[in-house]
């Protein structure tokens, strides 16, 4: 499976409904991943440009964004920022298999000293 970082921003009407009524979204974000063959891994709650952010595996990109298009539909969250996160050892990999020989940069490029 693959992991998948989503970053999120509440509307402020969203807010205003939690502060009338304190509720723990990261069991509905579980039960959502889950039910579409996933796993959350992490939910955190943090400060700056967004809300929140969750950690989880789904089993391919399809999966993926079917559970954030799922968990946008009812429209308490105004941004989204999703990331494929790569492990170290693949990153490695990638590494290894990366050519620079094998493709040639634009004409008259100079590499920055």
């Amino acid at each position: 499976m693959s992991l998948y970082m989503t970053r999120f921003s509440y509307t402020p009407k969203a807010w205003e409904a939690f502060a009338k009524n304190p509720e723990d979204r990261s069991d509905v974000f579980r039960e959502l991943v889950e039910r579409l063959g996933g796993q959350l891994l992490s939910f955190y709650y943090c400060f700056g440009e967004y809300d929140g952010v969750v950690i989880f595996e789904a089993p391919d990109e399809a999966t993926a964004t079917a559970t954030i298009i799922t968990a946008i539909t009812p429209g308490h969250l105004k941004a989204t920022e999703t990331t494929v996160l790569v492990s170290v050892e693949d990153t490695v990999e990638a590494m290894r298999k990366a050519d620079p020989r094998r493709y040639r940069g634009p004409e008259l490029w100079t590499t920055p000293s």
